[in-house]
């Protein structure tokens, strides 16, 4: 028997129409990938990561015999944005791999020429928008800066077309400019670390990261760490505008320099010799001292040197993490006679009000030992701290970000003996050398600065001691009737206390 035929009234819809798939694949692509690994082109880009925070990109070009360099070699190294490129959308930074445009028609052609003329060229950039930690949170966002990076590098490399090297810092550590671990990493991987391998002479860093002032053409320049690579390395440094437009070289003021720190070594020696000896005592047979100062301005270090053989006992808040529990750690060491040094950085009257209310409730005279120490010159020490972890922090304190500074500032409140001191005492910084200190950079000394080079000694690194200089002491105020006796109030004048236990890496540049 036959099938009834479908009923036609539309009831039941129509066979799908096929459409076609436009596929966006090539033949070439699909014909590569079906290729035996043994007869693929190589990758001219290759990338690689350095302890899990250094990226590295090298361009070659496989078919093409190597460039023949004679040593020693000539360097001509690059920041990366605002200086070899510029975003094309006229926002500060790149939205997307392929927004970006030459940062002048004229800096692709000056480059292969550079490559022409026989230099290494390489590129050095801070990327501290990219994290290779692989923080859950975070993931997704890093990978896709990260991605962006190579993309971005991969067109640049691609048009420039001829052997060139990325670095790109990605942490807070000691790749990062203006410290010289990109440029250690470079001199590694092209064989480049023996004396006088590199002519220092005829290679130059340029960079947009030059201290300058703001003027009708751009915006001020949001750091110095660029001119502050090329002075740690010991190369000559450029502008964009003077290297590519051949314009002159405009002002620039450096609010730390650390080469400086070496003029105080003989001054501070002359004076040492006719300096008034008075050194830090305690004022009687238990007592509360505070230190008050910015992170990294050398509290720690006088707690060690100095109070600490005088049998004050350390509260900080950087070991105990709150306040609470330091109060209550003072209170302990108190109620056991001892007397208690409080080592953070209590910044305002607020602050330290907890610490003068607690000496008077167990009567107890109290004094503060102020820090001058610039915002720069704490920066500093306290990255050369982190960066040195086996020879200068043996407590193991992390890189502390810029904010940690800014705050201090924002909150600091010039202590005064109104708020209940018996004394304050102001201390600075002097500079001296130390003996048999390796810099741990690694650096030959033709990869070092000149003034670095005049003060180091055969195969070992010069470094300055954070030597303690009490400035001033305030007149102390009139005796709290709860206080017990104290000694009369020390006349200090120029006396230098020299520490050992804090102290900066040569006299380069670290932030």
């Amino acid at each position: 028997m036959k099938r009834s035929a479908p009923p036609t009234n539309g009831s039941i819809s129509p066979p799908p129409i096929k459409r076609k798939v436009e596929s966006t694949t090539t033949n070439k692509a699909v014909a590569s990938f079906f290729k035996p690994t043994s007869q693929k082109e190589p990758e001219k880009l290759i990338w690689r990561t350095v302890n899990n925070s250094l990226i590295v990109g090298r361009y070659d070009l496989p078919n093409v015999p190597p460039q023949t360099r004679t040593l020693p070699v000539k360097v001509a190294a690059f920041d990366l944005d605002d200086t070899i490129i510029v975003p094309n959308t006229g926002s500060k930074w790149a939205r997307s791999a392929t927004s970006w445009k030459w940062w002048d028609s004229s800096v692709p052609g000056r480059l292969r020429q550079l490559h022409d003329e026989g230099y290494l060229v390489v590129v050095i950039s801070n990327q501290g928008n990219i994290s290779l930690k692989n923080n859950s949170k975070s993931l997704q966002k890093d990978t896709a800066s990260l991605n962006n990076l190579k993309q971005q590098v991969g067109s640049i490399f691609q048009q420039l077309d001829f052997p060139i090297s990325i670095y790109a810092a990605t942490d807070q550590d000691h790749y990062r400019k203006p410290r010289v671990g990109m440029w250690q990493a470079m001199l590694e991987d092209y064989d480049l670390l023996a004396e006088g391998a590199v002519d220092m002479g005829s290679s130059f860093y340029i960079g947009d990261a030059a201290g300058r002032e703001k003027t009708d053409k751009r915006r001020k320049d949001h750091a110095t760490s660029d001119r502050d690579l090329a002075a740690n390395i010991g190369i000559k440094f450029m502008t964009p505008e003077e290297f590519f437009l051949d314009e002159s070289t405009e002002e620039y003021e450096h609010v730390f320099e650390p080469t400086k720190l070496l003029d105080t070594v003989s001054s501070a020696n002359e004076t040492k010799k006719d300096a008034v000896t008075a050194p830090f005592t305690k004022s009687g047979p238990q007592e509360l001292v505070i230190l008050c100062g910015s992170p990294g301005a050398g509290k720690s270090t006088f707690y060690w040197d100095v109070l600490q053989p005088l049998g004050f006992e350390r509260v900080n808040q950087d070991i105990l993490k709150t306040r609470d529990k330091c109060i209550r750690k003072a209170r302990d060491l108190l109620d056991a006679g001892m007397s208690v040094a409080v080592d953070n950085t209590n910044a305002n009257v607020e602050t330290r009000r907890y610490w003068v209310n607690l000496a008077r409730e167990y009567n107890v005279p109290i004094r503060c030992v102020r820090f001058t120490a610039s915002t720069r010159l704490a920066e500093h020490n306290a990255a050369v701290r982190a960066l040195n972890p086996d020879t200068m922090n043996p407590e193991k304190r992390d890189m502390l970000p810029g904010v940690a500074f800014k705050s201090f500032v924002q909150r600091f409140q010039e202590p005064t003996l109104k708020e209940g001191f018996e004394e304050i005492y102001k201390v600075d910084f002097e500079a001296r050398e130390a003996n048999a200190i390796r810099v741990p950079n690694k650096c030959s000394s033709a990869d070092l600065n000149p003034t670095v080079q005049r003060h180091r000694r055969a195969e070992e690194g010069l470094v300055t001691i954070l030597g303690i200089k009490i400035l001033d002491m305030m007149q102390p105020r009139a005796p709290l009737t709860l206080s017990p006796s104290s000694t009369p109030p020390l006349a200090i004048h120029d006396h230098t206390l020299h520490t050992t236990g804090a102290t900066q890496q040569n006299i380069l540049f670290q932030c």
